[in-house]
């Protein structure tokens, strides 16, 4: 079974750019295969990589974000994924509003993946120091662990 999955944030420069290197590198551990991307609500940061604080906590695991590019939720991305993963609810909300009448991905968010998680987001760490990035790498590793052996 194959799943694809989008993570959304605001930006796309922070948590969902490591939200999808999480998942990546948890399914290539299990074995499986997955689609995953992510988006921003936003379009501030369209074409940046991400933010260095985020490439510098996923590289401390072992994973190089540097070639990502931030890019805007669109309509497709709603036709085009079994599920969307907001990482916090203001984006959840935002998602909602722009979800086509034809989408056909689930809307839920991030945490709701992880037991005792349901309901929160990830705090957003982009106005803070490096150790919320470290913060954030530690949710968003959580939920990959969870969607991989929830759903696959």
């Amino acid at each position: 079974m194959s799943i694809s999955v989008l993570f959304v944030c605001l930006g796309n420069i922070c948590r969902s750019p490591l939200a999808e290197a999480a998942l990546r590198a948890e399914a290539e551990r299990a074995g499986v295969v997955i689609e995953v991307d992510s988006a921003g609500t936003g379009d501030w940061h369209v074409g940046s990589p991400p933010d260095k604080r985020a490439q510098a906590v996923a590289l401390r695991h072992g994973i190089d974000i540097s070639g990502y590019r931030g890019r805007q939720v669109t309509a497709d991305d709603f036709r085009q994924f079994d599920h969307v993963l907001a990482l916090d609810s203001e984006n959840l909300r935002n998602l909602r509003k722009l979800r086509p009448a034809d989408g056909k991905a689930e809307l839920r968010l991030l945490m709701d993946m992880v037991p005792g998680r349901e309901g929160s987001g990830v705090t957003d760490p982009y106005f803070g120091d490096d150790a919320g990035f470290d913060i954030t790498w530690d949710d968003v590793t959580r939920a990959a662990k969870a969607i991989v052996e929830y759903w696959l």
